[in-house]
């Protein structure tokens, strides 16, 4: 018989990993395990454009049905995979089949932290998640988000273009300065304080119940409906079992290879060894993108390294920005460009080197902007700060 790849797990790394077994060519049986009842799709227009009405369902999703059936993979959604035999080479699965492998692909990713106790809210990781959501939003409704990150800021700002009444609440003092400090969390609070959000910060959550939050300080807040961002987990529980080694995630080497020669693992769970960064896990929709291809092809023989920079981008009223690289929000933050206008460019340096770069509207830069966090070369903060003086030359 032919060789079996399964692919676990049916998001964007899932379909991605099948189209670059396909794309290299591998002629043997590909399976591919959704756990959702829908074709595999992408994540991000779940709290961006599809949440606030701008893009349309079609649009998530990765591929059409009938290009599964062209390629040639057997798509088996709403099913999950319970138990990876790695003796036996097989992947059990909840409808009570096993899929006998040569090789696994393992993209389960990532899964929403859950707020203590059984309160009833809402989160924001699937396609009937943000489609739930949407139906509760709009003129003359009122929503309440715990929690200022990514996809709690996101949503905000969709909620607001629908008319929707927000109010956000944060325990820290500043949204989002773990990752991008003080001063860039204050852009993006000011941001939203200007479109209307009640932004609650400094202000933890101590109970939610009965459709109310009530804050550490006795404040009762109501809103219906409730969204809880406080986070995501990855989903490890099945490699774990399988006896993989786990730590922050999956733990893989710089070639996306896990302790396991015949399985890979991509995207929200691999915690993978980045030559610029070290060992690193990102949550992020590129390398759900990108990381199959490079995993694929060393499953297939081949040995080639994931070298490409973290990469994330949003897009929140007027502000829209790529953020490139990995920094810590307390690192040095160097910025060129006029931050009241919403054009410029901001970087963080560690030791004189820049270790992530973000261009907010302007679009023309990134290649730039990788290019030096890329070469890892110590910089004078006054040439990076003065934009008459291009980047190539700082």
């Amino acid at each position: 018989m032919g060789a079996t790849t399964v692919i676990i797990g049916g998001g964007l790394a899932g379909a991605k990993a099948a189209e670059a077994l396909r794309d290299k060519g591998y002629d043997g049986t590909v399976v591919l395990i959704g756990a959702e009842a829908h074709l595999p799709y992408e994540r991000p227009p779940l709290s961006k454009g599809y949440l606030a009405g701008s893009d349309d369902r079609d649009s998530v999703f990765v591929h059409d049905r009938e290009w599964y059936d062209d390629k040639n993979v057997d798509l088996r959604i709403d099913v999950t995979a319970t138990r990876i035999d790695r003796e036996a080479k097989a992947v059990h699965l909840s409808d009570g089949t096993a899929v006998d492998y040569d090789k696994v692909v393992l993209a389960t990713g990532s899964r929403p932290r859950h707020f203590p106790g059984d309160p009833d809210v809402q989160y924001l990781r699937t396609l009937d998640d943000s489609e739930l959501l949407r139906e509760r939003l709009g003129e003359g409704k009122s929503l309440l988000v715990v929690g200022a990150g990514w996809i709690g800021l996101e949503a905000a700002a969709a909620a607001r273009t629908l008319g929707t009444a927000v109010t956000v609440v944060e325990p820290e003092d500043v949204p989002l300065a773990r990752v991008l400090g003080a001063e860039q969390g204050g852009v993006i609070a000011d941001l939203h304080r200007r479109h209307g959000v009640d932004l609650r910060l400094g202000v933890g959550v101590k109970a939610i119940e009965s459709g109310a939050v009530t804050t550490d300080d006795g404040e009762t807040l109501r809103a219906d409906p409730i969204l809880v961002g406080i986070g995501a987990e990855p989903e490890v529980a099945l490699a774990r079992e399988a006896g993989l080694a786990v730590g922050n995630g999956v733990d893989v080497d710089a070639r996306l290879r896990t302790s396991d020669p015949d399985i890979v693992a991509v995207g929200d769970i691999a915690n993978h060894d980045h030559p610029i960064f070290g060992r690193i896990r990102i949550e992020h929709w590129a390398n759900a993108l990108n990381q199959p291809a490079v995993a694929v092809a060393n499953l297939l023989g081949g040995n080639e390294a994931y070298t490409r920079l973290p990469y994330f981008y949003t897009d929140q009223y007027e502000f829209g920005m790529e953020y490139r690289g990995h920094a810590a929000g307390d690192d040095e933050l160097v910025v060129r460009g006029s931050v009241a206008d919403l054009e410029y460019l901001a970087f963080w340096l560690a030791d004189g080197v820049v270790r992530a770069g973000m261009n907010v509207n302007i679009w023309d830069q990134g290649d730039d902007i990788a290019a030096l966090v890329q070469s890892q070369r110590i910089v004078d903060p006054a040439r990076l700060a003065d934009a008459s003086i291009p980047l190539a030359d700082v």
